[in-house]
């Protein structure tokens, strides 16, 4: 697998769960446990974290700075919500974290919205494509801002006098910015702004359409890729075991309580939505259990009963470690990743497959037999045949 894709793993600001759709084994999302999330990810190696937004998730920017004092490497995969937000505010937002938290560790993940229905909650009426119109004039404002112009502009959605930012990022020229979306009108956006295109994870096929659509948009929108160089990465859940088997039959579980009601109800909530990328996830499996494998070791399970990412790999590590080579093979360079409960997972693809990507190393200690008890396995086993000798004699009395 080459070259080395990033790796990051997403933090549950809604809650967590061994089970979809029952509070059976639910865990809140309390600021400890995201923080022991955002600790543990960073010391096996993730390379990121995704923090999400939504009516239903803690406040990401609020969330994001109660990680600054406890993680030193990570990247924070930060909402930035262009049809809620005031582009002048969230230039100076984006500037204050960036500095906290130092050069390189911000990066910002462009969300207009996909539920009409949670937007005019928060008072926003704009139809789909006036969502992406909308996003269009904040981005042009942010990144001006944060270039360190002085801005007056007057579009159809925005007007601003004078604005100015006053505090420069720690990331220049801004950090970088990231999007998802299956639209043509996401996909323009996405061709002018952004450093990096996410897409939920669809099959591989499906993905290699999207990132030629995307790049489509991009030369027909002049950029000059050499130069300004556009990113793809994929966002999936994983079920990752040491047997196929056991995989499977985690996956059958992690939904072996829902009902059909369930099924049903969230199918319905998500089909009055107008977001193109819930849309084309419906579609992978039609609210229908028998329907839930949608290509080699791709499941929907998932998005039976939760928006946005809906299917995981599943297998065991050679089997995800392969799938995920095959979306690298059509452009993707990044994945971000998740998986129920959302700790034990990340340990879990840790141990189990970054020993199987290039350029990372095992988090597991290897050809070494443990069993973390003060009198180890390795204390009764034979010496060995030529011994390694001390460099001084030990004192009998300490033996």
């Amino acid at each position: 697998m080459s070259p080395t894709p990033d790796l990051f793993w997403f933090l549950p600001t809604s809650g967590d769960t061994r089970y979809l759709g029952t509070s059976d084994f639910g865990r809140a999302p309390t600021n400890a446990y995201l923080r022991q999330i955002a600790v543990t990810s960073e010391q096996l190696g993730y390379d990121g974290l995704l923090i999400p937004t939504g009516s239903s998730c803690l406040d990401p920017w609020v969330t994001a700075a109660s990680l600054v004092p406890v993680t030193q490497r990570i990247q924070l995969l930060v909402a930035l919500r262009t049809s809620l937000g005031n582009p002048t505010a969230s230039a100076r937002q984006a500037a204050s974290l960036d500095q906290a938290l130092g050069p390189g560790r911000l990066l910002l993940n462009v969300v207009p919205g996909g539920d009409a229905t949670e937007l005019a909650a928060d008072g926003v009426f704009y139809s789909h494509d006036e969502r992406y119109a909308a996003s269009d004039e904040f981005l042009t404002l942010w990144r001006r801002l944060l270039l360190g112009e002085k801005v007056d502009f007057e579009g159809r959605h925005l007007k601003v006098q004078g604005a100015q930012n006053f505090f420069a990022p720690a990331t220049q020229p801004y950090p970088p910015l990231y999007f998802g979306g299956s639209s043509p009108a996401a996909h323009a956006l996405a061709a002018r702004h952004v450093d990096a295109y996410l897409t939920w994870g669809e099959p591989p096929a499906a993905v290699a359409e999207k990132i030629a659509d995307v790049r489509a948009h991009a030369a027909a929108a002049g950029r000059d890729l050499d130069r300004h160089p556009l990113r793809f990465g994929v966002r999936l859940h994983v079920i990752v075991r040491e047997t196929s088997e056991e995989a499977w039959a985690d996956a059958d579980r992690l939904i072996s309580r829902l009902t059909d009601d369930d099924i049903a109800r969230a199918q319905q909530n998500y089909a009055r939505m107008d977001s193109h990328g819930q849309q084309r996830m419906a579609a992978l499996h039609g609210g229908r259990r028998d329907r839930l494998v949608v290509g080699p070791n791709l499941w929907a399970g998932v998005g039976l009963v939760r928006g946005g990412a809906g299917t995981s790999l599943v297998g065991n590590a050679q089997e995800v470690a392969e799938r995920l080579q095959e979306y690298v093979e059509v452009g993707v360079d990044r994945f971000v990743l998740s998986g129920y409960p959302h700790l034990e997972e990340a340990i879990r693809f840790a141990e189990l497959v970054f020993p199987l990507l290039p350029g990372r190393q095992a988090v597991t200690l290897r050809d070494q037999s443990l069993t973390g008890g003060a009198f180890d396995i390795r204390a009764s086993r034979p010496a060995a045949a030529e011994p390694v000798a001390a460099t001084a004699p030990v004192p009998e009395a300490v033996r």
